[in-house]
């Protein structure tokens, strides 16, 4: 049989993306899109058996571009989030779409847990202080994190892992999630935001979730750590409540516009941790999730059933011979 037809768009070098696919073998042809636009991507759609996503989402499926790939069989997601693509719109194609959930769930709770214990702690403006000549021993109003109440939003592998970091802190941890889960601390959503002291955002971005969370309406003095999709929270409230003191902080790996612009104002606020949208790239996440991504691949070529899918397609990636007259 012919090798499948796989169409690579991370945002890699092609020399870099053909090694780390080296494993698949003579089983696929790799091929990258010409030029890394939306020209490019449905250009090179018509022949793609399968995808391997983009993780920064600038190259997406939604529905006008599954219905430029007639021989579609497989979208292997190398990342937790979906966002861009029409799974609506893959699943009345028969295609399956994977993720790759839980590579990043350990990498992402640290950072939340580390970003919000720079926040309690001051560690910023002690730093800068120090290294401006000052020496305020006094000033810096740091917090202790045990003993406060922490909110977590979502409850996927990465919301799990950070209730039980937090609570190992001495925290008194609940979570909100839209699914009903039998673990103890579920809280119902406004509850949890108006009343934690740290409010942990880590649900996938989805136009259920997009502007969830108001920053406005959380407690006053409350840190907010978003390591989940800049759109999950209103990021125009956010400024607002920064801006007027409502806030007592916020870490932030995560925004609106990826790279962040440079006149955002997020850049000139105090009490703002600001992170590359890093918070799951450690070189243990990027072990897993290649593992992931390419058992996913190989099971597919083997016609073993696939983990992971997210819109309800069989999981047995079967090919497609679109150009062949119907029978």
């Amino acid at each position: 049989m012919s090798p499948w037809n796989l169409l690579a768009l991370p945002p890699l070098p092609e020399e870099a993306t053909r090694h780390l696919l080296a494993p698949l073998g003579d089983r696929v042809e790799v091929r990258v899109p010409a030029t890394r636009d939306r020209a490019g991507l449905l250009a090179a759609l018509p022949e793609a058996e399968i995808v391997l996503g983009d993780w920064t989402s600038t190259l997406v499926l939604d529905a006008e571009a599954v219905k430029h790939a007639p021989a579609l069989a497989f979208v292997q997601q190398p990342s937790v989030g979906v966002d861009g693509h029409d799974l609506a719109a893959l699943a009345e194609a028969g295609v399956p779409l994977a993720n790759t959930p839980g590579v990043s769930a350990v990498a992402v709770s640290e950072w939340c847990l580390a970003a919000t214990l720079s926040l309690s702690r001051r560690l910023g403006a002690a730093d800068a202080a120090v290294r401006a000549g000052e020496w305020p021993q006094q000033g810096l109003r740091p917090r202790e994190l045990s003993g406060r109440r922490v909110g977590v939003v979502g409850y996927g592998p990465i919301g799990e892992n950070c209730v039980r970091l937090f609570r190992a802190l001495g925290c008194e941890v609940s979570y909100w999630t839209r699914t009903p889960r039998q673990a103890p601390g579920r809280a119902d959503l406004e509850t949890l935001v108006s009343t934690s002291d740290v409010l942990v955002v880590v649900i996938a971005l989805s136009e259920e979730t997009r502007g969830l969370i108001d920053p406005r309406r959380m407690k006053p003095g409350a840190l907010l750590v978003n390591a989940a999709r800049g759109g999950v929270v209103d990021q125009a409230a956010l400024v607002a409540a920064l801006r007027d003191g409502r806030l007592g902080g916020a870490a932030l790996d995560v925004f609106d516009t990826e790279p962040l612009p440079a006149d955002d104002p997020l850049r000139d606020l105090p009490d703002v941790l600001l992170s590359p949208h890093a918070a799951g790239v450690t070189p243990e996440a990027t072990t897993r999730l290649l593992t992931a991504t390419l058992d996913n691949l190989t099971a597919a070529l083997e016609g073993r059933e696939v983990q992971a899918v997210l819109n309800g397609v069989s999981p047995t990636v079967r090919r497609r011979f679109p150009d062949l007259p119907a029978i």
